[in-house]
C-alpha cells in the first residue's frame, strides 16, 4: 500500500490537544504547514471572558492581480474527548486501515486534506486562503465571526468558500450540504408568589400557567417545510422550578425550548412570536439567536463540487439542508459557501477514526474544486 501523504499531516494536527478554545501548539502545527507553501499567516486572538478570548487564523497566498479567491474554512477546535478510548484520543493511532484520534473526522482530517491540496494548486492558478477558528464547538462568538471582520477589513474577500466540515453519511461523497437550518434557543421564566400548599389564596402557583405557556408553543406548526428545507421543529429541552419541599407553593417556574427553523422565517421573527406567547401565560422570553437560516441555490458552485466528487469517487453528492449549524452560518455573509466533508458517523464520539484512504481523496477533490472555482 502506497503511503499516505495526507496522513502525517492529519497526524500531527491531532496529536495536538485542542479542545475548545482552541489555542497555541496547533495553530503552531498548522502555520508551519502552510507558511513553506508560501502563505502569509495572520493569527490573532479576539474577546474576552467568559467566550473568549479565541485564537484565530487567516492565511493568504495571492494570486496574479485580478484573479479569482478561493478559501477553505474551518476549525481546530475539538469537543472534549471523554473517557474509554481505546488508544490516547490526541495521540494519533493508525489500526488496520483507519486513523484513530480527537478531531480525525471533525475536523482537523479535512484540514490536512486542505493542506494537501493547497500544496497542489500553483500559485498562478489565482488567490488561496484558510479561514480557520479555535472556536466551532463552542459558544463561536469570537472565532469566525471575527475572523470575517479581519477579512473584511483587509479587503480579502473570497469568491467562494468551502468549509470542510464532516458531511458524508454512508461512503465519502454522498453528500454536500448547501444551507443550514437557523437555531434560537428561549428561556422562559413565569414569576409567582411563594406560599403555603394548605393557603393557595395566600400564594400564586406559576406552574400551571408555565405548563399552558408550553402546551401552546408545543402545539404550534411553524410550517410545512421547503423544496430544500425539512419542517421548522420546537422543542421544549429543560422544565426547572427547583422545589425541594412538598408544601411549599414555588416563587418561580421556568423552562427552555429550542426552535431549528429553515428559510422561512428568521430568528427575531420567531423570538417575537414565543415572547408574545409567554407574556399572555404572564411570563416572559429571553432568546439567544445562534444563526439564520441559509441557502446557496444549485449552480454553479454545488456543480463544481459534484464533478470533482464524482470524478474521483464515482459517487453523485446529495445537496442537504440536514444536520445542525455549522460555521458556514457566518461565512455565507461573506460569499456563496458550501460544506462538503468526510463521513460524519464517528464524529464527536469516542474512538473517532477516519479512513486513511478518504484523506487522500478528500484532498484530490479539494484540490479539483479549487482548480475549477479559480481557474472557471
Amino acid at each position: 500500500m502506497t503511503a499516505s501523504p495526507v496522513l502525517p499531516l492529519a497526524e500531527a494536527l491531532i496529536a495536538c490537544p485542542s479542545v475548545t478554545p482552541a489555542a497555541g501548539l496547533v495553530f503552531d502545527s498548522l502555520e508551519g504547514m502552510l507558511t513553506p507553501l508560501g502563505f502569509a499567516v495572520h493569527r490573532f486572538s479576539a474577546g474576552e471572558a467568559p467566550d473568549g478570548p479565541v485564537e484565530n487564523l487567516f492565511a493568504i497566498r495571492a494570486g496574479p492581480a485580478g484573479s479569482r479567491h478561493f478559501a477553505y474554512a474551518g476549525h481546530v477546535d475539538v469537543v472534549p474527548p471523554g473517557e474509554g478510548w481505546a488508544s490516547a484520543p490526541f495521540a494519533p493511532e493508525v489500526r488496520g486501515e483507519l486513523l484513530y484520534g480527537r478531531g480525525a473526522v471533525d475536523m482537523k482530517g479535512s484540514i490536512a486534506a486542505m493542506v494537501h491540496a493547497a500544496a497542489a494548486i500553483p500559485q498562478d492558478a489565482g488567490t488561496l486562503s484558510f479561514i480557520i477558528t479555535g472556536d466551532e464547538e463552542g459558544p463561536a462568538r469570537f472565532g469566525t465571526v471575527a475572523l470575517i471582520e479581519h477579512i473584511r477589513a483587509i479587503g480579502a474577500i473570497p469568491d467562494l468558500c468551502l468549509v470542510g466540515e464532516p458531511t458524508s453519511v454512508h461512503r465519502l461523497g454522498d453528500m454536500m450540504k448547501i444551507g443550514r437550518r437557523g437555531s434560537v434557543n428561549i428561556w422562559l421564566e413565569v414569576a409567582g408568589t411563594q406560599g403555603h400548599v394548605a393557603y393557595p389564596h395566600l400564594a400564586d402557583n406559576p406552574i400551571p400557567r408555565l405548563v399552558a405557556m408550553l402546551a401552546e408553543l408545543d402545539a404550534l406548526v411553524l410550517d410545512d417545510g421547503t423544496d430544500w428545507f425539512q419542517p421548522s421543529n420546537l422543542e421544549v429541552t429543560d422544565i426547572t422550578v427547583g422545589n425541594p419541599a412538598t408544601n411549599v407553593i414555588p416563587a418561580k417556574a421556568s423552562a427552555r425550548i429550542s426552535i431549528r427553523f429553515n428559510d422561512l422565517h428568521t430568528g427575531q421573527e420567531l423570538a417575537g412570536r414565543v415572547t408574545a406567547i409567554a407574556q399572555r401565560h404572564g411570563g416572559s422570553a429571553r432568546p439567544v439567536i445562534s444563526g439564520e437560516a441559509f441557502l446557496t441555490p444549485p449552480g454553479a458552485f454545488s456543480a463544481m463540487i459534484a464533478r470533482a466528487v464524482e470524478g474521483e469517487t464515482g459517487v453523485i453528492p446529495e445537496a442537504s439542508t440536514t444536520g445542525g449549524t455549522s460555521d458556514a452560518r457566518f461565512l455565507k455573509d461573506l460569499c456563496p459557501v458550501i460544506e462538503f466533508g468526510l463521513c460524519n458517523a464517528t464524529m464527536h464520539k469516542r474512538d473517532e477514526a477516519v479512513a486513511i484512504a478518504d484523506l487522500d481523496t478528500l484532498a484530490r477533490i479539494y484540490a479539483r474544486v479549487a482548480v475549477d472555482a479559480l481557474t472557471g
